[in-house]
């Protein structure tokens, strides 16, 4: 998947101007590399060094230059940051220098994998990097940094030494069939599944909400044109994003933002009116708005509360009638020409807003959040978020749970093998979800998630 044996390096921080930016080598040649570009024979461990950078007898930068000796390194390699001012061009020559030197251009998420497989982390903790980058809510990050400090790979070591403890007694049993020793009784082995399988279950428990916490949901906007969807998703959202006139038809495209609810990200989605198309760019808007009704976790209609409901408004009711949604009552500032108890009886919740004065927005806030899901803050971070994590933990548990009802149900007389064997499934499982027996295509997905530089 990626080599481990060459020095790599790739710039640390977001591309762009900023104040400044990093540029991180890994690899036996890093600390060679570094003092070449400086000027230097030698480089202290953990001491911030100040230096000028200079390529072909020219100043390119003063930096500072940090090296971190092989094993005590994010890679356990010999590793060097380069802090300089944060000019794309002097960052990219300084790139540009070290792999003319014979670095390595990193790959995404290439000095993860190596902590990874050196040792320094597991697998859940290396997602869980990824995890951390990519939150946008104060609640992912607080989800992604316990999951990065350990809080599920402790879990997992102490249920998997359990189950080790256990596997072992049960193939001792095994190894000696005629002298009838048996290193667990029945009633000792039923106790312990049980105990086992409630780790895992303990573990699981509140996954749903870690997931909801880690992947957010998507929230599509529907409606007629000029009921009021761009007004009211540039109110959500504390943006101009949309452009908001008079004229029918003004959003051809889907815009896309996101909005922190309770502590779970939603990627609010706007669409383009749907009506008969007047011109083929239309005819596709509407296609598109249609297809991401399809896929979202929860529709919110709009409806233009000032004027008579019309039969767009009633086909798309009827089409998200089985669907998670929302239906919002717009314009309540002017006077109405239906009243929701009469005109939609039996379409579950109704909020009357405004999109221009924001009137009834937070109760629809409140709603969406119940049909989220996400009512209130969670009181706990969970441990699992990871969709990944849940599956296997799902296996490891029902492996556990076949192996307890066949100890329940034939008690001394269970065979070993059988319960070996689920036992050995479900370690499987566990050692799936922290990387030993995670295959090498589940690995790259994984990693090809992460930025390059990280």
């Amino acid at each position: 998947m990626f080599s481990s044996t060459d020095t790599i390096v790739a710039l640390a921080t977001p591309g762009g101007r900023s104040g400044l930016g990093v540029v991180r080598l890994s690899g036996s040649t890093a600390k060679s590399i570094a003092c070449e570009l400086i000027g230097r024979t030698s480089l202290n461990p953990r001491e911030a060094t100040l230096a000028r950078l200079t390529l072909d007898g020219a100043l390119v930068d003063h930096v500072i230059v940090t090296f971190f000796a092989h094993p005590n390194s994010y890679t356990t390699e010999d590793l060097v940051e380069i802090s300089a001012h944060g000019s794309p061009v002097v960052l990219q020559q300084i790139v540009a220098a070290a792999i003319n030197r014979g670095a390595r251009l990193a790959r995404p998420g290439e000095f993860t994998f190596r902590a990874f497989v050196n040792g320094r982390i597991d697998l859940t903790q290396a997602e869980a990097v990824a995890d951390l980058i990519d939150a946008v809510t104060p609640r992912q990050a607080r989800a992604a940094s316990a999951q990065l400090d350990g809080a599920l790979a402790a879990g997992l070591r102490s249920l998997d030494a359990a189950l080790f403890d256990l596997v072992a007694r049960l193939e001792a049993s095994l190894d000696f069939p005629d002298e009838g020793y048996h290193f667990v009784e029945s009633a000792t082995l039923g106790n312990e599944l049980a105990r086992q399988k409630q780790q895992v279950d303990d573990l699981l428990y509140g996954s749903g909400d870690g997931q909801l916490i880690r992947d957010g949901v998507r929230v599509v906007i529907q409606g007629r044109p000029n009921v009021g969807k761009s007004s009211l998703f540039n109110y959500l959202t504390r943006s101009d994003r949309a452009i908001v006139t008079e004229v029918a038809g003004t959003t051809r495209d889907l815009l896309v933002e996101s909005i922190d609810l309770n502590g779970i990200p939603v990627t609010l989605v706007d669409t383009a009116g749907v009506r008969e198309p007047r011109d083929g760019i239309e005819q596709e808007g509407i296609r598109r708005a249609n297809a991401a009704g399809e896929s979202a976790d929860v529709v919110l209609v709009v409806l233009d509360r000032s004027v008579p409901l019309e039969a767009h408004d009633q086909r798309l009711l009827q089409q998200t009638d089985r669907r998670r949604r929302v239906i919002a009552a717009n314009k309540c500032d002017v006077p109405a020409a239906w009243q929701a108890s009469t005109a939609l009886p039996g379409h579950g919740v109704v909020c009357e807003v405004s999109s221009l004065s924001g009137d009834g927005c937070n109760t629809l806030l409140i709603s969406l959040a119940e049909a989220i899901g996400c009512s209130s803050e969670f009181r706990d971070t969970p441990r699992v978020t990871n969709e990944r994590h849940i599956h296997l933990l799902h296996k490891c548990s029902a492996s556990l749970g076949r192996a307890l009802e066949e100890s329940r149900r034939l008690g001394s007389r269970a065979p070993e093998e059988l319960l070996l064997f689920e036992l050995g499934e479900a370690r499987a499982a566990l050692e799936e979800i922290v990387g030993p027996r995670t295959a090498d295509d589940v690995l790259a997905l994984i990693f090809d998630r992460f930025c390059i530089g990280k």
